[in-house]
């Protein structure tokens, strides 16, 4: 496995993959890590991908995705990228497309352990209610994601 760090808006992003693909995006706070200086060439597409979705010039993504997990949340994870960019879902909602509102805690749950930060977009998912909650990667960083991805700042892309 390969290891990359970049600069982001949101902090110091990690990114791990190979061959097979992408496993592990997430951030942290700046200073945590240091940048990369050279990018290893499996992970010069996911790097620059994200850096367009930063810059407002990318709305999905389309590097090769292996993240690793139980069959469960594998299938809650591809249910998040159904999830358009700019629009958000409740966890209820996900749930029920998932066929078992029983289960909302363990989707939730399942979110929470999203690998793939961003690019499994689990911060699209909000309270039924309309408020953020739940976000691995802090609120804060939630909010900023959501704002980013607003139709209304997105004329640049269109």
């Amino acid at each position: 496995m390969e290891i990359v760090y970049i600069n982001s808006p949101l902090g110091i992003t990690k990114i791990v993959g190979d061959e097979d693909g992408v496993a592990v995006i997430s951030v942290s706070d700046v200073g945590t890590n240091e940048v990369s200086r050279e990018i290893p060439a499996v992970l010069q597409e996911a790097v620059s991908q994200l850096e367009e979705y930063f810059n407002k010039k990318r709305i999905d993504f389309t590097f090769k995705l292996n993240p690793k997990g139980t069959e469960f949340q594998q299938k809650v994870w591809k249910s998040l990228l159904e999830i358009p960019y700019g629009k958000t879902i409740s966890y209820m909602d996900q749930t029920k497309k998932l066929g078992d509102v029983k289960a909302i805690r363990a989707v939730a749950s399942a979110n929470g352990k999203n690998p793939l930060w961003i690019v499994v977009p689990c911060h699209r998912v909000i309270g039924t209610n309309g408020s953020l909650t739940g976000y691995a990667g802090g609120l804060s960083r939630k909010k900023w994601l959501i704002e980013h991805e607003n139709p209304t700042t997105q004329q640049s892309l269109f």
